[in-house]
């Protein structure tokens, strides 16, 4: 009698190694560019609230209230057009008068008030809120975020003065305003991964706060917004490459006040450096945020 004993194959059934890995990757990127997103829409209930009293309360007990959000951006638009277009007589056109000089000022002006004021209060956040790292439950990701948000509603602001001085004078608007959200949405991203770096780097080096005014002085100045671009030294124009705000006040000024569309080549490396900027500024304070408690 033969007993015949079942032959055992060894052989392992699965997508190779190599596709494995692929799809570990391609899993690992999606993660890096969503986790961001889902936790700004998970707190997103906390953010509007901590937002809302951000800016109600930083005016709160002064006569004006809340109107100085709108009373501020207009008052600082007020001040440098008097400096650049009255006493200076910087003009963007040679045929040009201080009523376009205004116009083209505060369009430019219009990201850079969002923008500057958020970053320029990021480093040191974390420090001012110090109460909340101590708190397992509480969500410190989302503290740069209101910055961002904060600055937002400024611009906001801003935009509604913009717009009613187009109606006033006649200008109006075009049909290439609508495109706004298409600069404003990289804007945002730049601006939220900025933040988040900041906060995290003001944590361990308490004097980048102090700093953050210089850079952001120099970064003005270096910036076409106050003057044309053809003003700077040809062996400064590398500087227009380098700097993101750049073509987001060049679409600001194509779309509201040129009535053309946006150079598309800029602006499409801009939606990539601000998507990388907003994925690894997220990714950078989310690594380093446990070593908050132990530094404070």
């Amino acid at each position: 009698m033969h007993s015949s004993e079942p032959t055992i194959t060894n052989a392992r059934s699965g997508p190779p190694a190599g596709v494995y890995g692929a799809r570990r990757a391609a899993q690992l990127i999606g993660r890096f560019f969503a986790y961001p997103v889902h936790t700004v829409l998970r707190h997103r209930a906390l953010i509007s609230s901590m937002v809302r009293r951000d800016v109600v309360g930083r005016y709160r007990g002064s006569v004006a209230g809340t109107l100085w959000t709108l009373i501020h951006p207009l008052l600082l638009m007020i001040a440098y057009y008097f400096v650049f277009a009255v006493v200076l007589r910087v003009r963007f056109r040679a045929d040009s008068g201080s009523g376009d000089f205004a116009f083209y000022f505060l369009c430019g002006m219009l990201p850079w008030l969002a923008f500057s004021e958020a970053v320029g209060r990021s480093p040191n956040v974390i420090l001012e809120n110090s109460n909340f790292v101590k708190r397992v439950v509480f969500p410190l990701e989302i503290l740069p975020l209101n910055l961002m948000l904060t600055g937002l509603v400024t611009e906001i602001f801003a935009l509604l003065i913009f717009f009613s001085a187009m109606l006033v004078t006649g200008r109006g608007l075009d049909w290439t305003a609508v495109l706004l959200p298409l600069i404003l949405v990289p804007q945002v991203l730049l601006t939220a991964g900025l933040c988040w770096f900041l906060a995290a780097l003001g944590v361990f080096l308490r004097d980048i706060g102090q700093v953050m005014g210089f850079v952001l002085t120099v970064w003005f100045f270096t910036t076409p917004i106050c003057y044309p671009a053809s003003s700077l030294p040809e062996n400064w124009l590398w500087l227009l490459d380098k700097n993101p705000m750049y073509p987001i006040v060049g679409a600001y000024r194509a779309v509201l006040l040129e009535n053309t569309l946006p150079p598309w080549t800029p602006l499409a490396v801009l939606w990539v450096v601000s998507a990388a900027a907003f994925c690894l500024g997220f990714a950078w304070f989310y690594k380093v945020r446990k070593s908050f408690a132990d530094l404070m």
